[in-house]
């Protein structure tokens, strides 16, 4: 069985069989023997599960490049500080100089709606109530496909997906009530799993997950991080829900993902990863210059694991400044590229899940241990992700610090020694050391240890201001979005704005601002 198939072939296929008949003989007469009919396909779970397979091939979509540079590429990788384009699209007016370009920014909104939510509704729909474990396999990927959007652009459509009001269309959540669903839609699919798992021996995911190979104690470990991961977001603006979300993930029996394995990576083969496409047959991508200035300072041995040296020599490494100008492709393109990924796409690593505990620590969260304990097996962890494996050196590294940054093209790039764009953090863990200087350390290595996944490294950077990345040199907001505090959020889709404009434009009210890229999202105090 061939878990890609369209999912557009099964909603024929199930519309078709649906199709009520004219007469009492027309079943009888036009019935194909071969055919398929929705009690057919719920007997393997294909019905649920088909579309959960395509729900996880679209968290970035695996087999459409093109939509994929919009989807995140072209702003999250971006401005997360982990790559940089040297094409200079639309005349050097695009998202990378903040001229940001609504055709694009409608992108990430489109795949995620068609592909993932409208997949994840179809499943929820047809398990409610019979297959519980299918339906709560569906709230985990929803969350994980809809907190992305929602810390793209802000209010979106989660509690009212697919209810039309007639007089507004159909009505969003503001991201503080999307939050509160994430986490009730967490919880109750962890308590769901967990129930099953305590009762059943079958699993019934195997065909169709593409991260766990069917594996429910994982999904669940997932989950548990997942909801770790938005408590931790919140804490700033409501730190007794995050506490509270926090700790409950922190207790939970199962635990989160704890060593490279535990991974979540959606499996793509035999299809190549979309950002190989992006690097080396449109040369579309390259290193980024914060990446240049933190790892080559650090002379942190996972750099060759992610990026590969320029001609000018085997540990010379280039990266290119956000927001700069260029005139021709060919002015950066023999900048450092990105290695050549195998077929899975990474959303989260067990790294992350230590780097969670250790900011939960110095929260003060009931069952984080500490977070120098937590610091330590984060980078450990990433290490070992790499089968790296002289981790004590780095850890024991209090001296070397972020370099200053020279474009060897364009001086007016550089970032000198004693530019307050540039950190003076060094690895070593400081226990003696103030709060701030702590989070520094834990937000800057788990930006590290996350790479190549820019949208939660940029939400994360959002919400800390770490690691200290390179404000863009020129600026073509038009004013909207101030150089020095970096690009918030993308605004609403045009889309949106045109097919459900009473709706959105009352979703624009729980903003705190206009609808422009330089307004904060709702987690978003620093």
């Amino acid at each position: 069985m061939n878990s890609r198939r369209n999912i557009s072939t099964l909603f024929a296929l199930v519309a078709i069989m649906l199709v009520s008949a004219c007469t009492k003989k027309f079943d009888e007469i036009n019935t194909n023997p071969y055919d398929f009919n929705e009690e057919d396909l719920a007997a393997d779970y294909r019905l649920m599960g088909e579309p959960l397979s395509q729900a996880q091939l679209c968290l970035l979509i695996y087999n459409d490049p093109p939509t994929a540079q919009l989807q995140q590429n072209l702003n999250a990788d971006i401005f997360s500080g982990y790559m940089m384009s040297p094409t200079p699209f639309e005349g050097n007016i695009n998202n990378t100089n903040y001229g940001l370009l609504y055709y694009w920014n409608n992108r990430p909104w489109q795949v995620t709606y068609t592909n993932v939510m409208k997949s994840c509704d179809f499943t929820q729909q047809k398990a409610k109530g019979t297959y519980s474990d299918f339906y709560a396999w569906a709230q985990i990927i929803k969350v994980e496909a809809m907190h992305r959007i929602s810390d793209i652009y802000g209010p979106i459509m989660y509690t009212h997906y697919g209810v039309l009001n007639n007089e507004m269309g159909i009505d969003y959540d503001s991201q503080e009530q999307a939050y509160n669903a994430f986490f009730n839609d967490l919880r109750e699919a962890v308590d769901t799993l967990t129930a099953y798992i305590n009762r059943h021996a079958a699993q019934r995911f195997t065909s169709f997950d593409l991260a766990y190979k069917g594996d429910y104690v994982q999904w669940v470990k997932f989950a548990n991080t997942l909801r770790l991961r938005l408590a931790i977001r919140i804490a700033g603006v409501n730190p007794q829900k995050a506490r509270q979300e926090g700790e409950a993930a922190l207790s939970h029996p199962l635990g989160l993902l704890k060593t490279p394995a535990d991974n979540f990576a959606i499996n793509i083969a035999p299809v190549t990863h979309p950002l190989n496409i992006m690097c080396y047959t449109w040369a579309d991508i390259r290193m980024s210059a914060p990446m240049e200035s933190i790892l080559t300072g650090y002379k942190d041995p996972r750099l060759p694991h992610y990026f590969v040296p320029t001609d000018d020599g085997a540990n010379v490494y280039h990266g290119i400044r956000n927001g700069i100008r260029i005139s021709a492709k060919e002015e950066y393109s023999g900048f450092s590229q990105l290695v050549k990924f195998n077929s899975n796409i990474l959303f989260m690593t067990a790294a992350e899940a230590w780097f969670l505990k250790a900011e939960a620590a110095l929260n003060g969260w009931k069952g984080a241990g500490t977070a120098a304990d937590n610091y330590a097996a984060g980078i450990t962890t990433s290490f070992n992700q790499y089968g790296i494996s002289n981790v004590n050196d780095y850890m024991n590294n209090n001296i070397d610090k972020p370099k200053p940054y020279i474009d060897p093209q364009n001086p007016e790039n550089n970032v000198s020694a004693g530019d307050p764009h540039l950190s003076t953090i060094t690895i070593k863990w400081d226990e003696s050391a103030g709060r701030e200087q702590k989070l520094e350390r834990i937000i800057t290595q788990k930006w590290i240890a996350m790479f190549p996944e820019g949208q939660e490294a940029w939400t994360e950077f959002r919400r800390t201001g770490y690691p200290k990345l390179f404000p863009v040199v020129i600026n073509n907001s038009g004013g909207t979005i101030p150089t020095e505090k970096f690009i918030r959020r993308l605004p609403m889709p045009q889309v949106e704005l045109v097919t459900n404009p009473k709706a959105v434009a009352l979703a624009i009210t729980t903003l705190k601002g206009p609808d422009t890229g330089g307004t904060p999202l709702w987690w978003d105090i620093r």
